[in-house]
């Protein structure tokens, strides 16, 4: 069995096995560890360099940004205020680190997403401090401090550890790439817990409406659909496809982990349903270039 066939087939087992065992919700504080340590091992291996950088990557922090208001916009006139926080966390998430794996595979500019993946993560990271309190109605200084020593943990800790240690060590660089399979199992584990945490919740509450996880499900597909497409337009004739797949892949288990904090498993299930559509749209495009490629990535 091809090693790409059986990673798809782990992610599967790992969201199933989520659903079917909800009582491992009690390792859900391991979430934000799990986050650090996928985050240190990618910025071990990034850099930015001026070369790399686009006029586009600020275009695309912009809309990165509108599109995390809008999608609260949208789930309010949707459906409430839950529906709203779940739509403005989908939203808002910046680009994946899984994302320039994806565009080698769809034979795209690596170095650019690259790019996209620090600029999105450092800026958005850097902004959620001051937009979180105002979208979960909480707007005091106590939630702005709390928000900014969460999110300062979760991606500025290891970014500033992680290019610390490659500067005095430089072979440290290579660590990601001999640790891949951990870092993986790191990710397979975090959607184990995330979906036995939304499963866990769903099981206490059966008084939830179902109308309102079916418009979470439909919102969070139409910004997903709006994050490529807009992605698409952003990146022009020469990224086109960097673009969309920068701004509509995103690092949902950062935002995940921010809603359970911040406002419950019921909100933390819209970028849960990102991260299936984003996936399922990221399956179509290797199956495309599979074919056209007669098997050949």
């Amino acid at each position: 069995m091809k090693p790409g066939l059986l990673r798809t087939l782990a992610l599967v087992a790992s969201i199933a096995s989520g659903a079917l065992v909800p009582q491992a919700c009690v390792g859900s504080w391991a979430i934000r560890w799990l986050v650090v340590g996928m985050l240190f091992l990618v910025f071990l291996q990034t850099r930015l360099s001026r070369g790399s950088l686009h006029p586009s990557h600020g275009i695309l922090v912009g809309a990165n940004v509108a599109l995390g208001i809008a999608a609260w916009g949208l789930g309010w006139g949707f459906g409430g205020r839950e529906v709203a926080l779940a739509s403005f966390f989908a939203g808002i998430t910046p680009t994946a680190t899984a994302a320039p794996v994806v565009v080698s595979f769809l034979r795209g500019r690596v170095d650019y997403v690259i790019a996209a993946f620090l600029v999105t993560n450092v800026l958005i990271a850097a902004l959620l401090p001051a937009l979180l309190p105002i979208v979960i109605g909480r707007t005091t200084p106590g939630v702005f401090v709390h928000v900014l020593g969460s999110v300062g943990l979760v991606v500025f800790v290891p970014m500033v550890v992680a290019w610390l240690l490659r500067a005095l060590h430089p072979p440290a660089a290579n660590w990601p790439q001999q640790l891949r399979n951990l870092s993986f199992g790191m990710w397979v584990l975090a959607l184990f817990l995330i979906t036995a945490n939304a499963a866990h919740f769903l099981q206490a509450h059966p008084e939830i409406p179902g109308d309102v996880l079916v418009k979470i499900v439909a919102v969070t597909f139409l910004v997903c659909a709006a994050n490529f497409a807009v992605g698409w337009v952003i990146g022009g004739r020469q990224f086109h496809r960097e673009a969309s797949q920068s701004l509509g892949q995103k690092n949902t288990t950062l935002t995940i982990y921010l809603a359970l904090t911040y406002a419950s498993p019921l909100v933390a299930l819209g970028p849960t349903c990102y991260l299936v559509w984003h996936n399922l749209w990221n399956s179509w495009q290797l199956h495309n270039v599979t074919v056209a490629n007669r098997g050949d990535i």
